[in-house]
């Protein structure tokens, strides 16, 4: 639960890992506060451990001074082959106000140092404006990191980062990148793989949050919205691939899930697939304008 009952307190952006060798589930998730109640924006992520999908305990936790950022935002936690734990923290990078993706490494959650942050992913080396929002599918002996990214448009100029989050400005288009690894060490850039098009209810975002296999393709769940003014309250579609590459939205006219409560926000879906059935994660729009994280389970053959 968000730790307030009002617009702006949100308890969500899951990222979630099995771990088989545990039988145990991780789940990192953010919690955020108005802007002016200290922490506030995006003031503190943390990990949570569970054996049954019901019962969660705090394992670790950090806030956004421990970066020196204005915020953080959805995170990805993954227990390599290598037994060292890495977790993909993305916030906004205090030297130039661009979000960005660093790696952190422990041989526990537990023992996640934020001081030993390595830069992963930066935006202008990828000619972006911003990187945040990691996700991942391991497929085929593959990681498929998707990312949400920034991407300039003739209304970005250097003032677009003065808010220290270009995605609140309508100074961008918020589009799906993706990269990828075969160690979680190494990562190649592949590009941007889903992107807004003319029109519609995902015309300014399309966001991709969670992937699963589905009939021999691949099945997305992404955030989209209309425009800057819906940033932080997307609504969530649905889009097919056949190679994690190219994608077609399956929602174009309007949204596949939504909130009947106030905006209507059901966003950063993390689709977790277990057998027959899969596990979703979303963070959800309450009737008090807060935001709240929920898990259901759901028959692969209802996933569409």
């Amino acid at each position: 639960n968000p730790v307030g009952r009002e617009s702006g307190y949100w308890a969500g952006a899951p990222g979630v890992f099995h771990a088989a060798d545990e039988r145990a589930w991780y789940l990192t998730y953010r919690l955020r506060r108005p802007r002016g109640v200290q922490p506030d924006r995006g003031g503190e992520a943390r990990i949570a451990r569970s054996t049954d999908l019901q019962h969660w305990e705090d394992v670790w936790s950090v806030t956004k001074d421990k970066f020196a950022s204005a915020s953080i935002e959805r995170c990805a936690l993954r227990k390599g082959a290598d037994g060292v734990w890495r977790y993909f923290a993305c916030y906004v990078d205090p030297t130039d106000g661009r979000w960005c993706v660093s790696v952190l490494k422990a041989r526990r959650p537990q023992d996640l140092d934020p001081a030993t942050a390595k830069p992963l992913f930066k935006a202008p080396p990828l000619g972006l404006e911003g990187i945040k929002d990691p996700w991942m599918l391991e497929h085929q002996g593959t990681f498929h990191m998707f990312l949400s990214v920034a991407v300039r448009t003739p209304r970005t100029s250097a003032g677009s980062h003065a808010t220290l989050d270009i995605f609140n400005t309508g100074e961008c288009v918020s589009a799906t990148g993706l990269a990828t690894s075969t160690d979680l060490e190494t990562w190649q850039w592949q590009g941007v793989v889903l992107a807004p098009e003319a029109g519609g209810w995902d015309r300014y975002c399309r966001r991709i949050n969670s992937v699963v296999p589905l009939g021999g393709q691949f099945l997305a769940y992404y955030d989209g919205s209309a425009g800057h003014h819906e940033n932080y309250e997307e609504k969530t579609g649905l889009a097919i691939s056949p190679d994690l590459r190219h994608w077609q939205s399956l929602t174009p006219e309007s949204p596949r899930f939504i909130s009947p409560h106030g905006s209507g926000s059901l966003r950063y879906l993390d689709a977790q697939v277990q057998g027959q059935a899969a596990c979703l994660f979303y963070e959800f729009a309450r009737p008090d304008g807060a935001h709240d994280l929920r898990l259901i389970r759901a028959s692969l053959d209802s996933l569409s």
